[in-house]
């Protein structure tokens, strides 16, 4: 690994910090690598204690630090702090979880980190304390440079990898959305970000349908046969691996997921649900086509679980290890 990898907080009264704390307690047996938490130290010791964890914490100055700590101990980057107020979110929490992403993200573009993997947040909370943007997605793409459009959410697990054309919309604007330029740009960025970060020399990319039984000729909508046939006729052209377009209600099926890499899907819950009926302790967000790595665990905040010790760390744990690996890959390249 050339550099450590830095993690975000993500919201202090949600699952985010005692997630970390509890990776860093699982490393060995993970095979996690060298990693650091941007800010929250007394945090991160307050959660480990409540998850009756031995986590030792300490402060470094620079992420050249973190991997001689980290056999040892839980490097944490810098003095921002913030009490631990499991289940119950607040402006401070929110400002602490903002200072810790912008950092990590700062960190990682400049190259003092192998990659960013991001702690949940409570996004509502952030808006008032001064983000804006819809998500971390899009301030990651931006911090690196990148247009929103062309930073392409993956949902990645052990047995199935998705993604979503469209994301936090009405369903009922899903289909003036799908367009052939869409299908083939975010067909384009996941082939190239499957070969780099992933070592898939040719990836096989399935395209869902949109409608029940892909439109059935017509009898069931046309977006099928008049938008995404096409793209997908002029990826093949290309000399990209696609196929489709799939029926979803049997594209995830056992027998099916063994003729892709990744399925790309029309809508959020066409993506997601499969993703989290599969693998939903070990899925991870990836953030495709941007000149860093980006990585997330698949959920949410949680608050209500938050202190409990009811959390369970492995998306955390897959999130921080496939950042690693994707690293790896690129500074062999």
């Amino acid at each position: 690994m050339p550099a450590p990898l830095a993690l975000s907080l993500g919201d202090p009264a949600g699952i985010g910090p005692e997630l970390i704390a509890a990776s860093w307690a699982q490393r060995d047996a993970a095979g996690l690598p060298p990693f650091f938490a941007v800010g929250g130290a007394g945090l991160l010791a307050s959660t480990a204690a409540a998850r009756g964890l031995d986590v030792p914490i300490e402060r470094i100055d620079s992420p050249t630090q973190a991997a001689d700590v980290f056999p040892y101990a839980l490097p944490v980057l810098g003095e921002i702090d913030a009490a631990w107020t499991p289940g119950k979110p607040d402006r401070d929490g929110a400002r602490l979880a903002l200072a810790s992403l912008r950092i990590a993200a700062e960190l990682t573009v400049s190259g003092d980190a192998a990659a960013i993997v991001t702690g949940p947040i409570a996004k509502a909370l952030l808006a008032e304390v001064g983000f804006d943007y819809p998500g971390q997605t899009e301030f990651v793409a931006a911090a690196s440079g990148v247009v929103a459009d062309d930073a392409v959410m993956m949902l990645a697990g052990p047995q199935l990898r998705t993604i979503p054309l469209t994301v936090h919309v009405a369903l009922s604007q899903v289909p003036a959305l799908i367009t052939g330029d869409l299908i083939r740009r975010r067909a384009r960025i996941a082939a190239a970000a499957l070969q780099r970060d992933f070592g898939l020399a040719n990836p096989r990319i399935a395209i869902a349908a949109l409608n029940p039984h892909a439109g059935e000729q017509g009898r069931m909508g046309h977006e099928d046969s008049d938008v995404i046939v096409p793209a997908i006729a002029a990826l093949v052209a290309d000399g990209f691996a696609v196929t489709g377009p799939h029926p979803a209600d049997a594209l995830f099926a056992p027998h099916a997921r063994g003729d892709y890499d990744v399925a790309l899907c029309m809508y959020h819950d066409q993506a997601l649900i499969p993703i989290k009926a599969l693998d939903f302790d070990a899925g991870v967000n990836v953030t495709l086509g941007l000149p860093i790595i980006r990585t997330s665990p698949d959920h949410g905040t949680a608050f209500a679980i938050a202190g409990t010790g009811k959390a369970d760390p492995g998306a955390t744990i897959a999130a921080i290890r496939m950042a690693g690996e994707c690293a790896a890959r690129r500074a062999n390249l």
